[in-house]
């Protein structure tokens, strides 16, 4: 999805809870606007920390000592991808 499906979905929620004034009998513009902009804001927000997010990878590596002991190794790496194309 991305911004830009965020946005519109906020735009266009807006335009039918605050400028729309007709009537369809049964449905109520108002509240599907506001679901809309809701939708698209969670939309927006959803996206913004998939962009953020960072990418953490764990390794772990036990070896053998020849007098019987274990050695553990732990590392954790951190990469941070490019953001999503939009």
């Amino acid at each position: 999805m991305g911004y830009g499906f965020g946005i519109f979905l906020v735009a266009a929620g807006l335009i039918l809870a605050l400028a729309v004034q007709d009537r369809i009998e049964g449905i109520q513009l108002g509240m599907i606007g506001w679901i809309l902009a809701g939708a698209g804001l969670v939309i927006v927000l959803i996206t913004a920390i998939q962009a953020n997010a960072r990418r953490r990878a764990t390794t772990t590596a036990t070896t053998v000592q020849p007098d019987g002991s274990q050695v553990t190794e732990r590392r954790t790496t951190e990469r941070q991808d490019p953001p999503p194309v939009a």
